[in-house]
């Protein structure tokens, strides 16, 4: 039985090579992913505007005899999920009166406790191991995204690791890469209203065969088709904008982990970062 994460990493492999209507398909069934099981092919068709026989093609191109055989894997595959997923009680779901401060920690909560729930361990733990095997970690973002690419980046370089942000000003983010190695990492944020130049930026990457790590808040994100690692974050927000909860967190475990599985080199650059402050007289005792 093909397991959750197998089905939607077979749709993204073939997401580039689909013809236009196929991937309007690819792109339903991935963010629509546990509504699946219960639509049939006509349902998916009205949803995609793609024909019958469209859908039923696109099946075919991700290894499966038809619609049904697609449909029926995904629904084994939940049953599974739903069976060994772990839940994360973070708030207590009462009812109250809310003012606008608890409705923003209450949204933001839930946030948290959607992606630790939906969050691949798989892709997480992959994601640490790419970054800790790799010769220097680049992020990307603009907007609010460049804030948590210097975030990243500012605490990949306080646990040991040589990283750094991508700037946005004399020159675009095609021509810093065409500096990188092919033993750098690029770790891209890219959340609604969607950056053209980072998801290109992404693409020409990948094209270049250097590794990228999306932080975004969706599977089907224009970003995920030229990723190898995806890392999806809730950012509802009341405002227009993303919310940065969860996305901290994400970041914060990441540099965590990575200090963890590198505990003497962390301790060590810790070590005389601090000696280094002291010593040109930057920090006070505290």
């Amino acid at each position: 039985m093909p397991f959750y994460k197998e089905i939607k990493d077979k749709i993204q492999r073939k997401y580039n090579s689909l013809p236009k209507n196929q991937k309007k398909v690819a792109e339903y069934f991935i963010d629509n992913f546990d509504q699946i099981p219960f639509l049939n092919v006509q349902e998916v068709s009205e949803a995609t505007g793609a024909s019958v026989a469209s859908i039923v093609r696109f099946a075919q191109r991700t290894g499966f005899s038809g619609f049904s055989e697609l449909r029926d894997a995904i629904a084994d595959s939940l049953k599974s999920r739903l069976n060994n997923k772990e839940i994360f009680p973070l708030f207590d779901k009462k009812k109250i009166q809310d003012d606008l401060l608890t409705s923003v920690a209450n949204q933001d909560i839930k946030n948290i406790n959607d992606t630790l729930n939906a969050m691949e361990r798989e892709n997480f733990d992959r994601a640490v191991d790419l970054i800790l095997n790799s010769k220097k970690i680049y992020t990307a973002g603009l907007g609010i995204s460049y804030l948590l690419a210097e975030l990243l980046a500012y605490q990949l370089t306080q646990v040991g690791i040589d990283a750094t942000v991508f700037k946005h000003d004399y020159s675009l983010f095609h021509e810093q890469i065409l500096f990188l190695d092919k033993n750098d990492l690029i770790i891209s944020f890219s959340f609604p209203p969607y950056s053209i130049e980072t998801v290109d930026a992404a693409k020409f990457a990948a094209e270049r065969k250097l590794n990228v790590i999306a932080i975004t808040n969706k599977e089907a994100s224009p970003i995920t088709f030229y990723s190898k690692v995806n890392l999806i974050v809730k950012s509802e927000n009341m405002l227009f904008t993303n919310s940065f909860a969860a996305i901290s967190v994400l970041i914060n475990a990441i540099a965590t982990q990575c200090a963890l599985k590198n505990k003497s080199k962390a301790k060590k650059f810790l070590k005389e970062s601090m000696e280094i402050m002291e010593d040109q007289k930057q920090i006070m005792p505290g």
